[in-house]
Order: structure tokens, then sequence, then C-alpha cells
């Protein structure tokens, strides 16, 4: 076998590295069907609850360049193992909160500890699989990982309520991260920079400092209306998001290597990730609520009918895996976007009589397309940059995730909602002040208002409702659909030079940074007899995967 080739122990090693990005992505939605259950037993604040739901999402998107980092200079396998372990504990600690305090406190720590798992995880995969092609069918796995988590959570959590108390479904990661924590050690490979330098502590408080108040304030605007307060949150976050950048052109040691962004695969890969996230979030948010509420749905039906979305993941995510060998990965990225505006397409012609299969086989085929892209521009962000700070370069995908999930909810959903409220007002009139102000704010609103209201009145409210609520999201499908497609121009175009991983590598192209930055044959072979962990040949697969 050829040393670039993955050994059994290596795929072996991909399960356990699955296993903590599962985690982190259902924790991202576990709490969907607990939240009326912890309500009535630790009676938190409308401030308290909205921070117990927000701030494992907020800690995450802060620190995930910054672990990764930490990653790059402690060790990579060491840092996921402590991610584990701390995961682990606060899991312990949320299911026995004994107060709304103490729970957002676990959850916090839940948000750092996860933030850990996502990069490291990516970075280890790079060191294991050398192989570009193989590589690419191991961040496939990954992909489903990720993806499978967030649609399992809801679905976990209505499981475990149905038969035991609300901190149930933090209990279920204790064993899974004693399971990582046994089996990590000896499965997985250590990796640390020869040479790291100093960390960045002041741009790490920036970059946490930016994406708190930026999201927090994006999703404010979305779920409220406009407010100054959110707007200068939003305004607050960018700002210092900038004096994070000048800081980054100016450190030493910088948290994230700016020169990355003039390759064109790496930066097409990151716009690539924000683009389909913004559109699929966004918008699958609507797909949601339109199974769950026009259909009269429970919850827990809802969220078994949303699970052929990540079933679709996984199938498409294979086919691109296979096909990345003969294929260039900017056609399969183009085609993927395509595909999931092809998805788009289909839910544009949802009506409120429209059944359950309409919603399904869009919603799925939307997640096939994203599915095509996204374990190839994580491929092409990890492998853009030089071993030593894979870490770093690992995170930039969940954090693009992040920002774009949170955008398009803010965007696509102010958008639907504009629309809702509009066609909804006439319906109304005559109803108390409180009532109309609900009914006139969600689809969820009005059909809680419609309960309480004689059958000849709500009626007519509620299928006015429906149908403004479908309308809308009809507009945001256009909207998102129109993006995708751009995307899959962008694509086209920004990666038009990447070869499929089995190409031959020619000479790096005269400004390729991130090419040029690679270590030579000799670096290499320093690094390897300097750390035996470190295995060789990762030079000629970096060059490689960034052509």
């Amino acid at each position: 076998m050829s040393q670039d080739r993955a050994s059994l122990k290596d795929w072996v090693g991909l399960a356990v590295l699955v296993l903590p990005v599962l985690l982190m992505s259902m924790d991202m939605t576990v709490l969907y069907f607990a939240l009326p259950f912890l309500s009535a037993s630790l009676e938190p604040t409308a401030t308290q609850q909205l921070w117990i739901v927000d701030i494992y999402a907020f800690m995450l998107a802060g620190l995930l360049i910054t672990m990764g980092t930490l990653g790059d200079r402690i060790g990579r396998r060491l840092l996921l193992m402590l991610g584990a372990a701390v995961f682990g504990a606060s899991s312990l600690a949320a299911a026995y909160a004994g107060s709304s305090e103490l729970l957002i406190v676990a959850r916090a720590v839940l948000g750092i500890s996860g933030a850990v798992l996502a990069p490291s995880t990516l970075a280890l995969i790079r060191n294991m699989f050398r192989d570009p092609g193989q590589r690419r069918a191991a961040i496939a796995v990954w992909t489903v990982g990720l993806s499978g988590g967030a649609a399992l959570g809801p679905i976990v959590s209505g499981l475990l309520l149905e038969k035991f108390w609300w901190g149930s479904i933090f209990l279920v990661n204790v064993p899974v991260t004693a399971l990582i924590l046994v089996l990590g050690p000896r499965l997985l490979p250590e990796y640390r920079a020869p040479n790291p330098g100093r960390f960045d502590i002041l741009g790490a408080a920036l970059f946490l400092g930016a994406v708190i108040p930026a999201i927090y304030g994006i999703k404010e605007l979305a779920d409220d209306g406009f407010a100054w307060t959110y707007a200068a949150s939003t305004a607050a976050g960018v700002v210092v998001g900038v004096l994070f950048v000048l800081r980054q052109r100016s450190a030493p040691s910088p948290l994230i290597d700016l020169g990355l962004f003039r390759d064109r695969g790496f930066s097409a890969s990151v716009g690539v990730n924000l683009v389909a996230l913004f559109a699929m979030v966004g918008f699958l948010l609507f797909a949601t609520q339109w199974i769950q509420l026009v259909h009269g749905l429970s919850p827990l039906e809802a969220g078994l009918w949303t699970l052929p979305a990540p079933l679709a993941v996984a199938v498409s995510s294979s086919v691109t895996a296979a096909l990345s060998k003969t294929v260039r990965p900017g056609h399969l990225i183009a085609v993927g976007l395509v595909v999931a505006a092809a998805g788009f397409a289909v839910m544009t012609q949802l009506r409120t009589d429209s059944g359950l299969a309409t919603a399904v086989i869009g919603s799925s085929v939307l997640s096939a397309g994203v599915g095509l892209a996204m374990p190839l521009t994580a491929d092409l962000i990890v492998s853009a940059a030089p071993p030593e700070s894979v870490g770093a370069a690992a995170a930039l995908p969940e954090t693009s995730n992040q920002l774009g999930g949170a955008l398009g909810v803010a965007i696509l959903g102010s958008i639907g909602s504009a629309f809702y409220t509009r066609d909804v007002t006439d319906a109304t009139r005559g109803l108390p002040p409180e009532a109309a102000k609900a009914a006139e704010g969600s689809l969820g609103g009005a059909t809680e208002v419609a309960r309480h209201l004689p059958p000849d009145t709500a009626k007519p409210l509620l299928g006015t409702a429906e149908e403004a609520f479908t309308r809308g999201m009809n507009i945001a499908a256009f909207v998102g659909g129109g993006l995708m497609l751009a995307g899959a121009a962008g694509a086209a175009v920004l990666m038009r030079h990447i070869r499929p991983a089995t190409a031959a590598a020619p000479a790096p192209a005269p400004g390729d940074v991130a090419a040029e930055a690679a270590p030579d044959r000799a670096v290499e072979h320093a690094l390897v007899t300097a750390r035996p962990s470190v295995r060789p040949g990762d030079a000629e697969i970096d060059k490689l995967a960034r052509l």
C-alpha cells in the first residue's frame, strides 16, 4: 500500500471523528422540543430563555477560529480530547442544572467545548487522509455527520421527552464523549506545529467581540423586527470585525493567514459556504414551519418528515466523493448549487393545499444539491492551508456556516415576514390589539390566536394566515434559488483552474500564495523527523489538492 493511502485504522478513526461533530450539531437543535418542559421546571424569564437557547451558538461561532489555532499549537488530538471531556462534563451539568442561570452557564461551556470539535476533527482528517480522493471521501462522511446531527437533534429530544425529564436530552452526550475519550488516543494521530509563534490573544478577543454582537443583532432583527438596539449591536460587531482584520494583517502570528484569501479556490469555497448556508438555513426554517403548522403535525411528526433531507445529503456527499476523482471540483460545486436551485424551484410551487410530498421533495433536492458542494468546499479550504496552520483554516467552513445561517434567517425571514404581515393584516381587523399583533407577527401566532376564537372567525383568519405564509415562503424560495444560481456561476468561473483529485500536478502558478507557501520535501522531512506523529507526503498532496 502506498504511504499516502489511508489504513484501516484511519478509517476506523474517521468514525471516531464523526462522533464529536454529530454531538456538536445535535446540540444546536436539541432544545426545540424541550423548552416547554424546562420552562415549567426552571421558570426562566423571557431573556433567560433567549440566552438558554442562543448562548451555545454564540460561543460556538465566536471561538471556532481561536480553538482551531490553539489546536495547531498544543496538539489537535490533545485539544479534541480536552474538548470532548469538557463537553461531556458540561452536558452533565446542564442535565442537572437547578436554575436558569446554571443552565445558561452550562450551555455557554458547551458552546466553548463545541468550538473545539469541528476544527480539530477536520484538521485531523487532513493529517490522516493524505490521498486527495480519500480525503474528499472522508470529508463527505464528516459532512453527513455535521448535517445529520442538526436533523437528529429535535427527533432525539422528542423521543427522550416522551419517557424522561428534560435533562435527558443532555445526558445522551455523556456516553458518547466517554467513547471518544477511550478510542481517540488509540486511533487518532497527534499533530502540532513545530514553530507556531505567540498566540494572538488580542485577535481572539476581537473575533469573539465581532461575531457575538453581530449574530445576536441579526437574530433579534429577524425575530422582533427593526430596533435601534439590535441594529447597533450588529453595527458594533461589524466595526470590531474590521479591527480583527486589521489586527490579522499586522500580527506576527495571526489566527488566520489572510493571504490565503488570495487563492481563488480558497476564497471562492468560503464564499460558496456562506451563500449556500444563507439560502438553505434561511429557507428551511420556512419549510419546517409549513410542514408543522399548515398540515397541523406535532413537532415530532414534523421532524420525522424532514428526515429525507439529511438522507439526501448522505447520498449526494457519497456521489460527489466518487465523482471528484475525475471531475473538476468547480464543476461539481456548480452542478450542486444548480440542483439546490431546482429544489427552491419546487418550493415556489407550494400552495396551502399542496401535499407533504411536494415540500419533502423540494427540501430533499435542495439539501442534496448542498450536499454535493459542501464536502468539496471544506476540502479546498483545508487543503489550501499549510500543514502547520490547518486547524485555523478548518474552522472557516463552520464559521461561514454559522454566519451564513444567521444572515439567511434574518434576511430571508424578514422578506417572508414582510409579505406575510402585509397579506394577513386585513383578516385581523376587529380582533383585540394584542391578538391582532400576535396573528400578524407569525403563522404560529395566528394559529394560537385562532384556537381561542369562535369557529366562524377562526377559520377565515387561519386560512388567510396560511396563504400569506405560503406566499412569503414562495418569495423567499425565489430569492434563495437566485442566490444558488449566482453561487453556481461564481464557482464555475473562480474554480475552473482546480483539477480533479487524481489529476497530475503542474508547477504552481505565479502568485498562488497558498501553493508557494507549502513546505518543500526537505522541510516536510524535517517536520517528520522532529515529530514522528506527522506522516510524510503532505507537501506533495497539498500542492495536488490546490490545483
